[in-house]
């Protein structure tokens, strides 16, 4: 049930990249969500992004930082970022993650 929005109601199906950093203390950490060509800049959309949504059996995560990519003048991407402020939100977004990954076949690497 891990799902994602820019619009509330309409699941995004493009799987992103994204790359995670945390502080050295781990009390701090960034998601930077990565989409090419996801369906919310589809021709036939309607909708406006109103952030994005991480959704699943714990409730939403929201994150309001959200970035169109154009190339020559069309859409071709968006970015979000998810800051997270506390050890609490990063145990949070990384539940959201395991779940997301284990249902889209997703898989983790460190660099």
């Amino acid at each position: 049930m891990a799902k994602i929005q820019f619009s509330r109601g309409l699941d995004e199906e493009v799987i992103p990249e994204v790359r995670l950093t945390r502080s050295r203390t781990g009390d701090t950490g960034t998601a930077t969500f990565i989409f090419t060509n996801p369906k919310i800049l589809d021709q036939g959309t309607t909708e406006d992004i109103t952030g994005m949504y991480l959704i699943d059996e714990e409730g939403e995560i929201i994150t309001r930082e959200v970035k169109g990519k154009f190339v020559n003048g069309r859409p071709e991407g968006v970015e979000a970022v998810y800051v997270m402020k506390s050890a609490q939100e990063w145990e949070r977004f990384i539940r959201f993650m395991e779940r997301y990954a284990q249902e889209n076949d997703l898989g983790f690497s460190k660099s």
